[in-house]
C-alpha cells in the first residue's frame, strides 16, 4: 500500500440493495443535476431546450448564465449535451420510457453557499458560484465527480451485457470529463478566486472537506495539492486526479451522495440542490427503510 486509505467500512457506508433498472435509475438523478447546471450556466439553456419531452417536471429554480472565459464555457456546452445523450440512452435502453421525471433542482448561489455552512465558513460577499470561472469550475468538478463514483461503485453489480456496456461507456466519458475539469482547475491553481483573498487551491482543499465530512465515509474528496502520503505512489504532493490507496477511483453510495447533495448529512432529509429529493424507486426504497 503506497496511499493512505481513510474510508471507513460500516452499515452508513455499504450499497443499497437495487436492481440494475433502480441503479442506473438513481443515476439519472445525478445526470439531470449535471446537465442543467453546466448548460443553463455556460448557454443559459436546458435539457428540455435541447431534446424536448426527454425529461418533465419543474424547471431548475435560480440557474443564471456564468461569468465564464470562453474556452470553459466551451467546454461545459459539450459536457452538458453530452450529459443529456447519456441520459436518452438510460431512457431508451434500461428505463424503456420517456420523459423521465425531473427532480426540483435548486441551482441559486445561495443554495451552494449553505455547503460552506457546514465547516462553518461565512463570505462576504455571499459565495457566488456563477460569479467567475474559479467558482464554477469546482461546482462543474464535483457534478462530474459524483458521476464517477457512483458508477465506480455500481459497475461490478450491474446485471446484463448491454446494461453493463452502457454503464461502462457513461463511467469512462465522467472520468475524462472530471479529468479536464480538474486540470483546468489545477491550471488556476495559484489565482485567486475574486473577491475574495484564497486560491483556488484553497478552495479545493475546503470543497473536500465538506464533501468528506457530510459524506461521512472517510476520506473521498481531495484537494489539488496533499500531503506527499496521500500523493501517488507517496511521491507526489500533486493531485489533479483524486484517487484512493492504489490510485483508483473512489467510490461512493446512493447514501454517501444523497447526505452530500441535500447537504444535510442525511440521505432521508432533502435539501440543498434537491429541496425534495430524487426521483425514482431506489430513493423511495431508502425513505421507506429510513437509512440515512
Amino acid at each position: 500500500m503506497v496511499k493512505a486509505n481513510t474510508v471507513i467500512p460500516s452499515s452508513r457506508c455499504r450499497p443499497v440493495l437495487a436492481s440494475t433498472k433502480e441503479k442506473l435509475e438513481f443515476a439519472v438523478n445525478l445526470h439531470i443535476y449535471k446537465a442543467e447546471l453546466v448548460l443553463r450556466a455556460s448557454v443559459g439553456r436546458g435539457i428540455n431546450d435541447i431534446s424536448p419531452g426527454l425529461v418533465e417536471g419543474p424547471a431548475p429554480i435560480g440557474a443564471t448564465l456564468a461569468n465564464l472565459d470562453n474556452r470553459t464555457r466551451k467546454i461545459m456546452e459539450e459536457s452538458g449535451l453530452a450529459t443529456i445523450g447519456h441520459i436518452r440512452d438510460i431512457a431508451n435502453i434500461i428505463l424503456r420510457r420517456s420523459p423521465l421525471s425531473m427532480p426540483q433542482l435548486d441551482l441559486s448561489p445561495q443554495a451552494f453557499e449553505k455547503y460552506l455552512d457546514v465547516i462553518n465558513v461565512t463570505l462576504k460577499p455571499p459565495f457566488n458560484i456563477y460569479a467567475n470561472t474559479n467558482s464554477f469550475l469546482l461546482a462543474a468538478a464535483f457534478a462530474s465527480d459524483y458521476l464517477k463514483q457512483y458508477y465506480a461503485g455500481i459497475m461490478p453489480w450491474i446485471v446484463g451485457i448491454p446494461e453493463r456496456e452502457l454503464a461502462a461507456g457513461i463511467a469512462v466519458y465522467e472520468g475524462a470529463s472530471y479529468g479536464v475539469i480538474r486540470s483546468l482547475l489545477n491550471d488556476r491553481a495559484n489565482l485567486t478566486v475574486p473577491p475574495y483573498t484564497f486560491t483556488v487551491e484553497n478552495l479545493t482543499n475546503l470543497s473536500a472537506q465538506i464533501g468528506n465530512q457530510l459524506g461521512g465515509c472517510g476520506l473521498k474528496d481531495e484537494g489539488l495539492v496533499v500531503p506527499l502520503p496521500l500523493g501517488a505512489e507517496n511521491r507526489t504532493t500533486g493531485n489533479v486526479i483524486a484517487a484512493d490507496v492504489n490510485s483508483l477511483p473512489y467510490t461512493r453510495s446512493a447514501l454517501e451522495l444523497l447526505r452530500i447533495v441535500f447537504i444535510t448529512g442525511n440521505a432521508t432529509r432533502p435539501g440543498g440542490v434537491f429541496p425534495r429529493g430524487f426521483e425514482g424507486t431506489l430513493y423511495h426504497r431508502i425513505l421507506a427503510l429510513k437509512q440515512s
